[in-house]
C-alpha cells in the first residue's frame, strides 16, 4: 500500500527579520526623543540658572551700593542686605531681561542673596502619552562684598 509522496512542511525564517528591524527602529527613535527632550530641559535649566545668577548679582550689587552704606558706613560687621530691596532688585532685573511669568523665590541671609527661578520648558519631541511641558528650576546666588 503506497501512500504517495510525503509532504514536508519546511519552516523558513522568511519575514522574521522585518519585525525585529521595526522593533529596533522604534527603540532607537524613542531613545533619540528622550535624549533630545532631556537636552532641551537641561538647556532651559541652564538658562534659568544664568538669569538667576544675574538677578542675584543685581540684588547683591544693590546691597553693596545701598543707602545704608552711605549713611552708616561699612564698619566691622558683614554687610546686611535689606530683603525687600533685594526682592525688588530681582524683579526689576527679570523685567529688564524679559523673563516674566516665572515663579521667583528670593532668600537673603546677611550678605548673601539666593534666587531660585522656576519656569516651564516645552519639550521639542515628547513621548506619546507624556506631557511635553515640564517644570524646570534654576538657582543662583551672590554675596555682597563691597571690598571687591
Amino acid at each position: 500500500m503506497s501512500r504517495g509522496p510525503r509532504h514536508r512542511h519546511e519552516r523558513t525564517d522568511r519575514g522574521a527579520i522585518s519585525p525585529l528591524i521595526i522593533g529596533f527602529a522604534l527603540v532607537l527613535l524613542m531613545t533619540i526623543a528622550v535624549v533630545v527632550d532631556a537636552s532641551a530641559a537641561y538647556l532651559e535649566r541652564q538658562e534659568l540658572a544664568t538669569v538667576a545668577e544675574g538677578a542675584a548679582l543685581q540684588a547683591a550689587d544693590l546691597g553693596a551700593e545701598g543707602e545704608e552704606i552711605y549713611e552708616g558706613g561699612l564698619g566691622s560687621e558683614p554687610l546686611r542686605l535689606p530683603a525687600a530691596a533685594a526682592r525688588a532688585a530681582v524683579h526689576d532685573y527679570l523685567g529688564l531681561v524679559g523673563r516674566r511669568g516665572l515663579d521667583v523665590a528670593v532668600s537673603v541671609q546677611d550678605d548673601r542673596v539666593v534666587v531660585s527661578l522656576t519656569g516651564t520648558a516645552e519639550l521639542p519631541l515628547g513621548l506619546p502619552g507624556m506631557s511635553r511641558r515640564v517644570q524646570v528650576t534654576g538657582t543662583g546666588s551672590a554675596i555682597a562684598d563691597p571690598e571687591e
